[in-house]
């Protein structure tokens, strides 16, 4: 399908995000993560990034593959983040995992 670009030209439209792409899915529990202050603060503590620099390194893999450990090494949390983002956990754990790949190339 074809919609038009800023000059009225047939450019191909946009490619939806895949819900179930492990970036997708890293971001979305990011969110999780700094939704609550509590658990926003204990993953910067455990990063050793500022509020700043996390906003900043939001689209970081290396990012994303911490925010899978820091729920990782807490069920509780892995569990909440996994019901929040209406997934099984072991889904955020592959999708960890698959980051944690990419990541290494």
């Amino acid at each position: 399908m074809l919609s038009p670009d800023q000059n009225g030209n047939g450019a191909p439209a946009a490619k939806a995000p895949d819900d179930s792409a492990p970036d997708v899915i890293a971001l979305q529990a990011l969110g999780w993560i700094v939704s609550e202050e509590a658990r926003a603060r204990r993953l910067l503590d455990l990063t050793g990034l500022d509020a700043d620099q996390l906003r900043a390194r939001a689209a970081d893999p290396a990012l994303w593959r911490a925010a899978f450990e820091f729920l990782a090494a807490h069920e509780p949390d892995l569990l909440a983040c996994a019901d929040a983002l209406g997934l099984p956990p072991e889904r955020l754990v592959q999708a960890g995992r698959e980051i944690g790949r990419e990541a290494g190339r």
